[in-house]
């Protein structure tokens, strides 16, 4: 077990180095000397931090947690447990069980030349792609948690597509924590889309079991000349799981990423979200709708770098915050000098159901070119009264004319979602998130009826 602070987590790095070590690229091994030293200066994350001011994750990092390296704690065969209630959703499915690959994932056979597996299989079988890729875009020497992750973490998924390839169906990516102990987890994850490549990567972070989990995981995304990636997270997990997950994306010359977030039940959630446009006429777009109750606490954080010029990112986050909890936004973008006729926008609307919700938002413009189209706004506010008086004017009563509004509100970003099948799922479980009805994701049996045989494979 071990207590999580700044110099425990240097001397729990010295005690297994051997097994976190054994296996891995030198590439991904000599990472690890760089991020010695930089989580030693940087360390884990307070609200003295400028992009960490409304999450203090010192305060949340201090708990005590187990960390096996060397296994998942998990014995049991997800493939007997688990069917994803998405019907219209054919995909290609992995597992990641505890941060690590679940090797008894199975699918029908992949593409040509499309690869899905572990991030310590990559190592091994494609050192070259490790060479080329591994932390190019999350930064070691600038994020304490960053360098955290790049100390500790053993394994996770890797996603490539090859060249011209058009991946049909998509890809799901399902993270599981289980375990009857607390237990810290460290997940690094690559996606490559190469050069006319398309691909549509889902993940899908669930919690089996009561137990408290600390998650620190790092997605590095490269979209290539003419790329195409829809990316999709979606985050329902119990109020004991606190989770930071960076997500950086860089994409080339007329590539398009679509990067969609639904926080729909957690703990304290942050996530980092960073997309660079390296290349003329790329385009984004992000969005993200996060609900939160009790004392939930959700944070994001984006940075929209638009690097060269003739490019267009599009950027929504919607909440809906009830109780005593809390949210934050800070959405910055920045246009460089030579990032001439960029189209840049930016949106966060959010709205609170008590007095005692409170959010935070700061969306930033930080313009170095003078030939731009840029725009950038907040609203937090409560329901429409006059909205919610029409409703019940016409024989609606209070509790489904307030639901009906808070739908309308989040119905924007829901409609983003680019799979029907995934669309429609997501519809009924934000319903049923805003009816009260959601502790556990109706999304898989995986997280229902079989939960209990789950738990009693885990060691």
């Amino acid at each position: 077990m071990i207590k999580t602070n700044d110099t425990s987590m240097i001397a729990l790095f010295d005690e297994n180095r051997h097994l976190i070590e054994q296996g891995a690229s030198p590439v991904v091994n000599a990472a690890r000397e760089v991020a010695t030293e930089a989580f030693a200066r940087l360390g884990i994350p307070s609200s003295k931090v400028e992009a960490y001011k409304y999450t203090n994750l010192q305060a949340w990092f201090k708990a005590t947690y187990r960390f096996t390296p060397t296994e998942s704690g998990f014995s049991g065969n997800i493939d007997e447990v688990f069917t994803c209630d998405v019907d219209a959703l054919e995909s290609y499915t992995v597992f990641a069980v505890n941060g690590r690959y679940y090797e008894g994932s199975s699918y029908t056979r992949l593409p040509e030349g499309v690869v899905i597996g572990s991030f310590a299989e990559l190592s091994v079988k494609h050192p070259e792609l490790m060479h080329k890729f591994y932390g190019k875009l999350a930064p070691a020497d600038a994020d304490g948690v960053v360098a955290l992750n790049t100390l500790l973490a053993c394994d996770g998924i890797f996603v490539y597509v090859p060249k011209n390839m058009v991946v049909e169906k998509p890809i799901q990516v399902v993270n599981i924590l289980t375990g009857d102990t607390d237990r810290m987890v460290n997940q690094r994850n690559f996606i490559v889309i190469e050069e006319n490549a398309q691909a549509r990567v889902l993940f899908c972070d669930h919690t089996l079991s009561n137990s408290r989990f600390l998650v620190n995981s790092v997605t590095e995304g490269f979209v290539d000349a003419s790329g195409n990636l829809d990316f999709y997270n979606i985050q329902n997990q119990h109020n004991g799981v606190v989770q930071v997950g960076g997500y950086y994306f860089n994409q080339e010359t007329k590539s398009v990423l679509s990067a969609n977030y639904f926080t729909l039940n957690t703990g304290v959630t942050r996530n980092n979200i960073f997309a660079r446009l390296g290349g003329v006429h790329a385009e984004n777009h992000i969005s993200g709708l996060y609900l939160t109750d009790k004392n939930m606490h959700v944070d994001n954080f984006s940075f929209i770098d638009h690097a060269m010029p003739d490019c267009e990112s599009n950027e929504l986050f919607k909440g809906v915050m009830d109780d005593g909890s809390t949210g934050a936004f800070t959405g910055r973008i920045m246009v460089r000098p030579d990032a001439q006729r960029t189209n840049a926008y930016q949106s966060n609307n959010n709205l609170l159901l008590t007095d005692n919700a409170r959010m935070n938002t700061r969306p930033q413009l930080e313009i170095y070119a003078d030939d731009v189209k840029c725009s950038h706004g907040a609203t937090v506010g409560q329901l429409d009264e006059k909205a919610l008086f029409y409703l019940r004017a016409r024989g609606i009563g209070k509790e489904e004319a307030t639901i009906l509004l808070m739908y309308a509100f989040a119905y924007e970003v829901i409609e983003k979602i680019q799979l029907p099948g995934l669309k429609e799922q997501i519809r009924l479980l934000v319903e049923k998130r805003f009816r009260g009805e959601l502790d556990k994701c109706d999304s898989c049996i995986v997280c229902g009826q079989l939960n209990d045989k789950i738990l009693n494979a885990s060691v």
